[in-house]
Formats: C-alpha cells, sequence, structure tokens
C-alpha cells in the first residue's frame, strides 16, 4: 500500500502545480491517465514537455567504466580477447566488502580513462567463471592482459593501493 501512496505522489501532480503550466502542458492533462484517486484536472503526464530536464545537467560521459559478465562467450570476447588489460571483479550480491570494493574500483579504472577495463562477475551466477580461475573468497580481482593471468588480490584494499595496482597493470 505504501509503494501505491509513494507512486502516485511521484508521477502526479497537484493542481497548485498545473495551474503554473503553460497552456500547452494543460491540454496534456486531460489526457493523462493515472490510477490516481485525483481528479483529472489534478493530473499531468511525467513525460509532459514541462518536466523536460534542465539543459545546464552535464552530460555523463558514454563510456562506461565497467560491465557485467553476462556469459562464457561474452566473458570470451570482452575479456579473454580484449585489446586492453581488463580488471575482473568476482564479486556476489551478499558480500559487505565487495559492496565497498567494487565503487572504489570503479574509480580507480575511471582515473586511467580507457587504458583499462573493468569487468565484474557474480560468482553465484557464473560459478564456472569462479571455480576456472580458483576464485575461493570474495571480493577476487584478478587483472588480465592478452587473455594471461598477471596479477590478483583478494580482499579490500584502499584507494591508493587500488589507483598502484591498477597502473602496474597498464604498465604505468
Amino acid at each position: 500500500m505504501a509503494h501505491r501512496l509513494l507512486a502516485r505522489r511521484i508521477w502526479t501532480l497537484s493542481a497548485k502545480e498545473i495551474r503554473r503550466l503553460p497552456a500547452s502542458s494543460a491540454a496534456l492533462v486531460s489526457t493523462s491517465y493515472s490510477t490516481s484517486l485525483q481528479p483529472s484536472s489534478a493530473r499531468v503526464s511525467f513525460l509532459s514537455p514541462s518536466h523536460a530536464l534542465p539543459h545546464s545537467l552535464p552530460h555523463a560521459s558514454c563510456r562506461q567504466v565497467s560491465f557485467n559478465v553476462q556469459d562464457n562467450e561474452d566473458f570470451t570476447e570482452r575479456v579473454i580477447n580484449s585489446q586492453l588489460p581488463v580488471l575482473i571483479d568476482f564479486h556476489a550480491q551478499w558480500c559487505g566488502p565487495c559492496k565497498i570494493l567494487g565503487p572504489r574500483l570503479e574509480k580507480a579504472v575511471a582515473k586511467q580513462k580507457g587504458r583499462v577495463a573493468m569487468a565484474k562477475v557474480d560468482i553465484d551466477d557464473h560459478t564456472d567463471l569462479a571455480i576456472e580461475y580458483g576464485v575461493s573468497a570474495v571480493p577476487t580481482v584478478i587483472a588480465m592482459r592478452g587473455g594471461d593471468v598477471v596479477d590478483h588480490f583478494v580482499g579490500i584494499k584502499d584507494d591508493d593501493e587500488l589507483d598502484s595496482f591498477v597502473s602496474k597493470i597498464i604498465g604505468k
């Protein structure tokens, strides 16, 4: 019940806010659909032009810092056959230290501006990969270059240690 109330609050506007909308947006009010208990005159579509994002927002980079491995073929294509060095983060949803290390590792990889890639492998979804690479504890990070394992570590590291690990992998 609470989630429905929250959803209604997010997806509908109060009548007071609608009165401030330009006339072109007010026409959308009568055509918007909602299961809200409010009368149709008090609703507006979330996608109406008045709700467009401001043009002053900074645009995020299109290049992703990391990717989730989908299956063995994806792992072979994007990790083993990669031209770049790749850090493989073996993690699990239930692992507290993994939740700490993941963002730190992504930050260290992002600092390298495309000179290294990062693959994330959930050991519960890809047990075969975890076994193949000898992962017995999480988080485990394995560095590969040209399809060969060049280094690894298990557990959490601080930001400086991660930066030096990543720099070592790319040969800096």
